[in-house]
């Protein structure tokens, strides 16, 4: 069973990557527009979500690893 929690931990974690990374295509373009206060605040909307993606892709890494072991 602690075998299988930590594949599902690892899976999520690289769920989440790739959702940070798809996040962060998107907000690569949204530069192209032009600036109104909607594609702002979706920016930094989005550099929020990116960054929490990440950390929390960092701790079911973290801690699918660890119950690997």
């Amino acid at each position: 069973m602690q075998k299988f929690i930590a594949l599902t931990q690892l899976l999520l974690s690289l769920l989440l990557l790739l959702a940070a990374a798809a996040t962060g295509h998107n907000l690569y373009s949204l530069f192209s527009r032009p600036e109104t206060i909607s594609v702002v605040n979706t920016m930094v909307g989005q550099g929020v979500l990116i960054i929490a993606f990440l950390v929390f892709s960092r701790v079911l890494f973290a801690k699918g690893r660890a119950r690997l072991r």
